[in-house]
């Protein structure tokens, strides 16, 4: 049984390989292979709670702009995009991936808010035979122990932030850490990500408390983080649940202070929310910032005109991801997941999101990753000028090494 298992899935993998060949040799000859005459893509998005300032409606704007550069259409059929909140329940997100897969012809879900909504939605996606692409969720799980043939994680993952926050601060003298940690899968994998590169750069974890999501104070996870007279706190959470540990820490006079923060899942949007004065001095990982070159400003500067603010990485990783979602189908000729797979991790992704990434075996697509540190009000000098760049993290130092994904796709 296992062994036709085994020649079932090289059949189909070959089978994908020559529909990709053969599609890039006559264009047009699987353009009738669309499914129902639609390519339908789900986004699956926080339109409303914790995590709604990080992707919610500029996500979903993020993914029209897509469709609408590409034309609207591909391979002659037209582009549907739909968006639902699962208002941050794993059996809500678990019930619209399955009826969209069942009953709507989606034939992807490019995003997913939350690692522990994103692990549910993969699976369903695998037992579906769907793709899903994640650009918002970032436990490492999603492409190790949760690794799927169908699944890409698209902008980061818990080990790319843990590494690049964690080498670029030990590397500057910030060598004893104590972590606040948000009680669930993000949390865990970020914390225990960052603590693995601390202690192996020589810094050591000399505490940690944890709480639970939508947290109502911070004030004793604060007081015990000041007490430790650690050099860097690690804020292991996101969402709200940051943005008020972070507002808390500066009401209590942290921030600034002779404590830095390490707030890694930190985005653009929630410094403009913070704003300077609150924010100042914090470092943060970033995939994508729209001040570093003329590509990300002038697509970033069509994103403001829509959404009246500046995007985020997550959020640039929807554009990019669906863009180069439809540029697969568009080489495959087809909507099928097999060949759109094959497609998708055949060929680079060379855009303003990122240069020469890769989607693995595993799922995961590589990239250069970035530090950054929040400017002092004073080193602002126009509207969006929040962050200076600290450091560059190469793709292969960001991302962990192939040889030690727990997937088993990575070992074929």
């Amino acid at each position: 049984m296992i062994r036709r298992r085994f020649i079932l899935k090289s059949l189909l993998a070959a089978a994908a390989a020559v529909s990709v060949a053969l599609s890039t040799l006559l264009p047009g000859a699987f353009a009738a292979e669309i499914s129902d005459g639609v390519v339908r893509i789900g986004l699956i998005l926080d339109l409303s709670g914790p995590y709604s300032a990080n992707t919610g409606k500029g996500s979903a704007a993020a993914g029209k702009m897509a469709i609408d550069d590409f034309g609207k259409k591909v391979l002659g059929a037209p582009i549907e995009l739909l968006v639902e909140d699962p208002h941050n329940s794993t059996d809500r997100a678990a019930a619209i991936a399955r009826d969209w897969f069942e009953n709507k012809g989606v034939d992807a879900i490019l995003d997913v808010s939350g690692s522990s909504e994103a692990l549910i939605v993969q699976r369903i996606g695998d037992t579906r035979h769907k793709i899903v692409s994640l650009s918002a969720p970032g436990a490492e799980r999603l492409t190790n122990e949760g690794c799927t043939a169908t699944s890409i994680h698209y902008v980061f993952d818990t080990y790319s932030i843990g590494h690049t926050v964690g080498t670029a601060l030990v590397d500057r003298g910030f060598k004893t850490w104590f972590f606040i940690t948000v009680d669930n899968n993000f949390g865990y994998d970020l914390e225990r990500d960052t603590a693995e590169i601390v202690t192996a750069k020589g810094g050591e974890v000399i505490g940690r408390a944890r709480h639970p999501l939508d947290a109502p104070d911070f004030s004793s996870y604060l007081a015990r983080a000041q007490q430790s007279k650690a050099n860097a706190i690690g804020l292991a959470n996101a969402g709200a649940d940051m943005t008020n540990t972070i507002t808390k820490a500066k009401k209590l006079g942290m921030i600034p202070g002779p404590q830095t923060f390490a707030a890694m899942s930190l985005r653009i949007t929630v410094v403009d929310a913070l704003g300077l004065e609150t924010a100042q001095g914090l470092t943060l990982s970033e995939s994508f910032y729209w001040d570093l070159d003329d590509a990300t400003r002038a697509w970033s500067k069509r994103f403001f005109d829509i959404v009246g603010k500046m995007p985020n990485s997550l959020q640039a990783g929807v554009y990019s991801s669906v863009t180069h979602y439809l540029q697969a189908v568009a080489r495959a000729g087809t909507d099928a997941t097999d060949p759109v797979m094959a497609a998708m991790k055949a060929a680079p992704v060379d855009d303003f999101f990122a240069h020469d990434g890769k989607i693995r075996a595993d799922g995961l697509m590589v990239h250069d990753t970035r530090l950054f540190q929040v400017k002092a009000p004073d080193e602002s000098k126009y509207p969006w000028d929040y962050l200076k760049l600290v450091a560059t993290i190469p793709a292969d130092q960001a991302f962990p090494p192939l040889s030690q994904s727990k997937c088993p796709l990575a070992k074929k």
